[in-house]
């Protein structure tokens, strides 16, 4: 059922030109609860951003290191948080990185030597949209390593991480956490949807199959990796609005930054 009462404040924001807009594109399905919760969503997350951009400014003037890592099965909404959380950014002191398959030359490397070309420099932080984590999960499951890489990758990776908070740079891990429904509705509407239907990989159509591969390798990887130094924050997204606003706020608490 729908709210009949609103607040002073409420009804101030559903008589706003954004909301008058969005009545007119919805015609006969409009909805003063929905907007009103969309407006709210919209409200809070131009607050966050906008205190995002003191975050930045910070690493800039400190000259910090942050580097951001979002796991989580395919359509977790990894891309459209990273998205919201730049939106605003000097794009010349943050990078995205969504490494492609590794060449023949990265191969014949020490697996972690890709990632370590990009990690941030001073001033700079650094979003990894899948991160070394891949050969914790996406690999093993897809056949893509040996049971000996896999092995060898969860001996080091803590050390690795350790080496890297060592030398002052502030590593944030996120996991985005879908259910099996929700990431099935979600490729659903990406396959129907002509703009989004290049989002759908070989290895996204394999998903659902292999959902039970996927949760046992990514519960050695929490039990594994799960260190006190370097923890892994799960944020459960089947809401995006939600999950995206709880993301930046993660991000808000683990940067000690300062406001002039």
């Amino acid at each position: 059922m729908e709210k009949t009462n609103f607040s002073s404040q409420e009804l101030k924001l559903l008589s706003t030109k954004k909301a008058l807009k969005m009545m007119l594109k919805s015609g006969d399905k409009f909805s003063p609860e929905r907007t009103l919760k969309t407006l709210k969503y919209e409200k809070e997350l131009e607050s966050l951003q906008n205190e995002l951009i003191e975050l930045q400014n910070w690493v800039i003037t400190q000259k910090q290191r942050v580097c951001i890592l979002f796991e989580g099965r395919d359509a977790a909404g990894k891309g459209g948080a990273i998205r919201r959380i730049t939106h605003h950014l000097n794009p010349r002191f943050y990078t995205v990185n969504a490494l492609p398959k590794p060449s023949e030359k990265e191969m014949g490397q020490w697996y972690f030597q890709r990632y370590i070309n990009k990690l941030p420099n001073p001033s700079e932080i650094v979003f990894f949209d899948r991160s070394w984590y891949n050969r914790a999960v996406v690999e093993p499951v897809n056949g893509f390593c040996t049971t000996q890489e896999y092995e060898h990758f969860l001996n080091e990776v803590n050390g690795f991480e350790e080496m890297l908070v060592n030398d002052g740079i502030i590593l944030i891990k996120l996991y985005i956490s879908i259910s099996k429904d929700e990431q099935q509705l979600r490729f659903n509407e990406m396959q129907s949807n002509p703009l989004k239907r290049w989002k759908v990989t070989a290895v996204d159509l394999k998903a659902q199959d292999l959902w039970d591969q996927y949760t046992l390798y990514k519960q050695r990887m929490f039990e594994k990796t799960n260190t006190e130094k370097n923890p892994w924050i799960i944020v459960q997204a089947n809401k995006k609005a939600k999950a995206r606003s709880q993301i930046i706020k993660t991000i808000l608490s683990k940067v000690p930054y300062q406001t002039p």
